[in-house]
C-alpha cells in the first residue's frame, strides 16, 4: 500500500479531509436541497393526483347532471303532454256542453214557434169560419130575399160549395 501511496502521491489525511467535506456537503445538500425538492415532487404528485380525482368526480357528476337534466326534461314534456291532453278534453267537454245548450234553445225555439204557428192556425181557421159563416149568412139571406125554384136553389147551393172550397 504504501508503493501505492508513493506510485500516485495519495495523502491518507487529504482523502479523509475531502471525505469530510462530502459528508458535510452532501448531508448539507441532503437537508437544505434534497428534501425540498423531493417534498415538492411529492406534493406536485399528490396535486395532480387530487386534480385527475377531481375531474373524474365532475366528470361524473356532469354525466349525473346531464342524466338529470334529461329526466327532468322528459318529466317536463310528460306533463306538458298531460295540461295539454287535459285542456283539449275540457276544451271538447265545453264544445259538447255549448252544443248541447244550443240544441236545447233550438229546441225551445222550435217548440215556442211551433206554438205560434198552431196559434196563427187557429185564429185562421176561425177568421175562415167567420167569414164563412157570414158568406153562408148572405147567401141565406139573399135566397131569402129572392124566391128561387129547386132548380135554382140546387144550383146555387153546388155555386157555394165549390166557392167555399
Amino acid at each position: 500500500m504504501e508503493e501505492l501511496v508513493k506510485t500516485f502521491h495519495i495523502d491518507i489525511k487529504l482523502i479523509i479531509a475531502q471525505l469530510v467535506n462530502f459528508i458535510i456537503v452532501f448531508g448539507v445538500l441532503y437537508k437544505f436541497a434534497y428534501k425540498p425538492v423531493l417534498k415538492m415532487l411529492n406534493d406536485r404528485s399528490d396535486t395532480i393526483k387530487k386534480s385527475l380525482d377531481d375531474a373524474r368526480e365532475i366528470e361524473e357528476r356532469l354525466k349525473l347532471t346531464e342524466e338529470d337534466r334529461k329526466a327532468v326534461v322528459t318529466e317536463a314534456r310528460r306533463e306538458a303532454t298531460e295540461i295539454i291532453e287535459k285542456a283539449r278534453l275540457a276544451a271538447e267537454t265545453r264544445r259538447e256542453e255549448m252544443i248541447a245548450k244550443a240544441k236545447d234553445e233550438i229546441g225551445v225555439i222550435i217548440d215556442k214557434e211551433k206554438e205560434e204557428i198552431r196559434a196563427d192556425k187557429a185564429e185562421a181557421l176561425k177568421a175562415i169560419r167567420a167569414e164563412v159563416a157570414d158568406l153562408v149568412a148572405l147567401s141565406l139571406e139573399k135566397m131569402l130575399n129572392e124566391k128561387l125554384t129547386n132548380k135554382e136553389d140546387k144550383e146555387l147551393i153546388k155555386k157555394i160549395v165549390k166557392e167555399g172550397k
